[in-house]
């Protein structure tokens, strides 16, 4: 009842043109009744898309906010491959493989919107980067859609759990994987066209309390992964030197903190832990790690935990 009360005074104001304030109250964190964040009570607010930056960033002028200059907007949990040329024209913009595709994406559904959207967060003081974190909704056929869960659920971005923003973690986590069992788009593991050592059987396996990542050759042959590199589910990324080499059967790990380079152990030097514990609770916390070749292509990877 909370959430239709709340969407219905939003639709009447938006239908006879009055302003809506920076913040209406609350609804529920999740439209739709999905997952358990779909019973977690969130802030909520309204506004107009001025831009879609990227495809995990939008320029927002917040309704009642007293002024028409927009706000940087962060989607919530939502981390997709970065783009590195900005521009209203597509074929003028640049970015990772899949970067313009997540992008194009999060325009195509902003637009069936009508460019009106409702922003959600458990923390209103939430950021990332000094830019509010939001979950974002569209309204589209008389429903409000989750525009994370969508670019998620087809792959086209990677799960990032925030810790103070988790009413998102399970629907989304299971999208994510979802999405990775069917190969979709980043998880298509060459979509970005046929790299190096296609055919080699590699899996990722994520120690969260010694916070390390093993990539294991599961080929009859060995590979060679110089120029490849690991993620977690934010940015930071560690490459692989020149002419590292992982036998047939053969491990690897990368360890995120310090220590001496060997043939098999390398070190990503970050000066704390990365990767979240999961917490096999209603907070649903977790993680991921990911191995991408040198043309961009997710080659394996862990969300966890398992689903």
């Amino acid at each position: 009842m909370l959430r239709r009360l709340v969407s219905l005074a939003a639709g009447i104001a938006l239908a006879v043109g009055l302003p809506l304030p920076a913040s209406a109250s609350t609804t529920y964190c999740l439209p739709g009744g999905i997952g358990p964040g779909s019973a977690v009570v969130c802030q909520v607010w309204t506004g107009k898309v001025v831009r879609v930056s990227d495809g995990d960033t939008l320029q927002v002028d917040l309704a009642g906010d007293g002024t028409p200059v927009p706000r940087s907007i962060r989607l919530i949990d939502v981390q997709a491959m970065e783009q590195s040329v900005y521009a209203s024209d597509r074929a003028k913009r640049r970015g990772d493989c899949h970067a313009l595709e997540a992008t194009a994406r999060l325009e195509q559904l902003v637009r069936a919107g009508g460019g009106i959207v409702r922003l959600t967060a458990q923390n209103p003081g939430s950021t990332s980067r000094d830019r509010p974190l939001r979950a974002v909704q569209v309204r589209i056929n008389g429903a409000w859609r989750d525009v994370g869960l969508d670019l998620i659920g087809r792959g086209l971005a990677l799960w990032q759990p925030f810790q103070s923003e988790w009413a998102w973690n399970t629907a989304y986590r299971t999208a994510s994987q979802r999405a990775a069992r069917a190969g979709l788009n980043l998880f298509d593991t060459d979509a970005c066209g046929t790299g190096p050592f296609q055919a080699a059987r590699i899996s990722v396996d994520v120690d969260y309390v010694g916070e390390s990542v093993r990539i294991l050759n599961r080929s009859a042959s060995a590979i060679a992964v110089g120029g490849w590199w690991v993620r977690d589910s934010g940015l930071r990324r560690f490459t692989f030197p020149a002419h590292t080499m992982i036998g047939a059967g053969q491990a690897v790990t990368v360890h995120v903190g310090t220590g001496t380079t060997t043939a098999t152990d390398f070190y990503w030097r970050l000066p704390g832990p990365i990767f979240d514990n999961p917490t096999h609770d209603e907070q649903d916390h977790g993680d991921g790690a990911y191995l991408f070749d040198p043309q961009g292509d997710l080659r394996a990877w862990m969300i966890y935990p398992a689903g």
